[in-house]
């Protein structure tokens, strides 16, 4: 009675035991898998239904526990149902061959490779699982299936070999990975070639830039194709690069081109206005003037060209312009006795008081002149003995624009002593006076010059 219950305590302790260890959870799982919060265990992550486009070059996504594995699509995955020969966990290999064998294992056991897993092949070419992943079979010719979480997780055997795929090889948790033969060296791309990894292969491109003709990768001619660039293209080995007109500069995109305003580069480019153009500039000159030497303004001579000055009038040019003045400027009691001299008659009574003569003269300055400058000289046409000449502005200079320096007994220079601004006319009178030693003589004679101002400084 004492054995019984025994017996019956300790088969029941067995069985605890075995509950004990299927409840095991963790809530950490590795790779390729996730937590199951309602079963309470890891399960493995189907990447071939939620991977888009998992494998590449027509090969067929087949799920593997913790991973998922690309075949051809004539592959085949062969399961045998036999009894197995002895106790050993089952090797890893495709996730479908795992299902199959934990479906097949009911009435004979548990499940083994084919006879053609020893070589991987099968007619037509196809891919031999070697055996299930995660399968292993018990002493009571039962399949038990456990998750790489689970802690009891029986080792694989490194001494046993699987076979794999071609361009696959065996890693140390005996599952077939990648060979990666453009790190390894195996590969046979040219040395123009650009080696480029796949799974289970590798494929030769030409490296960007290149195309293949034949075996041989050439180059691209970009510029053959256009519109690459927006002017100028430049082809160069494996790349191009784009160049501008003269006039033009390459924009951001390295592409566009758009007018270089050299206007705005530079104020003293022209020497009154620049004119940007697409591609170029010009420059222009204000009316009176013409452009020299392609920046230059010079002041066109109307008097030479064209001019509306009647007969009775003389044309005076000035710098951007001309004017009339009259030929004969003498006003009564003056008479013209030579061009621009007018003299008063000493017969006339009224000319007593009078300068004895006035002569005319006109010049034109720039504006904005540097000051102090000397800009006319005055001198005495006669000179008598016995005589003292003194030189001074009569009228005209209000404002204090001009100076008479006397530079000789019988000459005196006009000195512009304020910067003038234009257009604009000034009529100065220079007189000169005249006595003798003993003060029983005195005469003068006036130099009326006008003065024209130009717009401009040139």
């Amino acid at each position: 009675m004492l054995k019984a219950l025994f017996l019956t305590m300790l088969t029941l302790a067995l069985v605890k035991s075995q509950d004990t260890e299927e409840t095991i959870t963790y809530t950490q799982c590795t790779d390729g898998y996730e937590w199951d919060p309602v079963r309470q265990q890891c399960k493995d992550i189907d990447e071939c239904d939620i991977v888009p486009d998992a494998c590449k070059g027509g090969m067929k996504c087949v799920n593997h526990y913790g991973g998922y594995l690309c075949l051809p699509k004539t592959a085949q995955i062969i399961v045998n149902n036999e009894q197995p020969q002895q106790e050993t966990p089952a090797a890893e290999g495709v996730g479908a061959a795992a299902n199959a064998a934990a479906t097949s294992s009911t009435g004979t056991g548990g499940v083994a490779a084919s006879g053609m897993a020893a070589s991987g092949v099968v007619p037509g070419g196809g891919f031999v699982a070697s055996a299930a992943a995660g399968v292993q079979t018990g002493r009571n010719n039962f399949v038990t299936r456990r998750n790489p979480a689970d802690p009891q997780r029986i080792p694989a055997n490194p001494s046993h070999r699987i076979q794999c795929a071609t361009g696959y090889e065996q890693s140390e948790h005996n599952v077939c990975q990648d060979i990666d033969e453009c790190t390894a060296g195996t590969h046979n791309c040219r040395a123009d070639q650009v080696c480029i990894n796949l799974r289970g292969s590798f494929a030769c491109q030409c490296p960007p830039g290149y195309q293949k003709r034949g075996e041989q990768c050439v180059d691209i001619d970009e510029c053959a194709i256009p519109p690459y660039c927006h002017q100028r293209c430049v082809n160069t080995p494996g790349s191009f690069y784009c160049q501008c007109n003269p006039g033009f500069q390459l924009a951001a995109n390295n592409y566009t081109c758009v007018d270089i305003d050299e206007c705005r580069t530079s104020s003293y480019l022209c020497q009154y206005q620049c004119v940007n153009e697409p591609g170029k500039f010009s420059c222009m000159c204000p009316q009176g003037y013409q452009v020299v030497r392609g920046r230059t303004c010079q002041d066109i001579n109307e008097c030479e060209t064209t001019n509306e000055c009647r007969e009775d009038e003389m044309c005076w040019n000035y710098h951007g312009g001309f004017r009339c003045y009259p030929r004969n400027p003498c006003q009564d009691p003056y008479v013209l006795t030579s061009e621009n001299r007018c003299v008063c008659p000493v017969s006339n009574a009224m000319c007593r008081e009078l300068p004895q003569s006035i002569v005319y003269k006109y010049m034109s300055i720039r504006s904005d002149r540097s000051v102090p400058s000397d800009i006319f000289q005055i001198q005495a046409t006669t000179i008598y003995a016995n005589t003292i000449n003194t030189f001074r502005i009569k009228s005209g200079n209000e404002n204090g624009e001009f100076y008479l320096r006397q530079t000789s007994p019988v000459s005196a220079m006009l000195v512009l002593v304020k910067s003038l601004s234009g257009p604009r006319e000034y009529i100065v009178d220079l007189e000169m006076l005249t006595v003798n030693s003993i003060g029983t003589f005195r005469t003068s004679s006036v130099l009326r010059l006008t003065i024209i101002v130009g717009p401009f400084s040139f």
